[in-house]
């Protein structure tokens, strides 16, 4: 859950872009799926959070197909996955538009996890981050593509408190799977 300092406890949004996903002729892109490489990246960004320790207390996904299934890869590397919700509020969501939903996350958790889409995400992160560890500003700034994950720290009572510039950007991966495994 939260580190504790002073009063205001440290708090971590983790941001991932869904998987890269198929372009199926005749289906709407809300219902677009994972493609190949999606599938074997996804479970990758699972292997990248578990590994970083950045394992989230709830997860925020988007309704799109590809942010569902993004999700359930990457939560099928993890012992325990956490809860999560699915809300229509983050397809093809504006800044403004996620930072209501991560406002409204409850204040017992302490990492919170967002799976959405571009261009919205980036410019979240880019709207949230004050600063950022070594070239992890210029690097969301250049691309934030397919299974990116960014993250962003900061002290809060509660994610209402959230504002643009409040966070520090301190990492940022870009998970792959391998070719013919996983």
């Amino acid at each position: 859950m939260t580190e504790r300092t002073g009063a205001r406890p440290l708090r971590r949004l983790v941001v991932l872009r869904h998987a890269k996903s198929a372009w199926p002729e005749g289906v709407a892109d809300h219902d677009r799926p994972l493609g190949k490489r999606g599938r074997r990246d996804a479970p990758a960004a699972g292997r990248a959070l578990a590994d970083a320790g950045r394992l989230p207390d709830l997860a925020l996904c988007s309704t799109a197909t590809r942010a569902r299934e993004t999700w359930e890869l990457t939560a099928a590397q993890w012992g325990t996955p956490p809860p999560v919700r699915f809300d229509a509020e983050l397809y093809d969501a504006s800044v403004s538009d996620l930072l209501n939903v991560v406002r409204a996350a409850p204040e017992e958790v302490g990492t919170l996890l967002l799976v959405g889409h571009n261009p919205g995400l980036q410019d979240l992160v880019l709207d949230l981050a004050g600063d950022g560890l070594d070239d992890t500003l210029r690097a969301v700034r250049t691309k934030f593509p397919t299974s990116a994950i960014a993250v962003l720290a900061w002290h809060g009572r509660t994610w209402r408190e959230l504002a643009p510039g409040a966070a520090l950007l301190t990492e940022v991966m870009v998970p792959r799977g391998r070719k013919g495994g996983s």
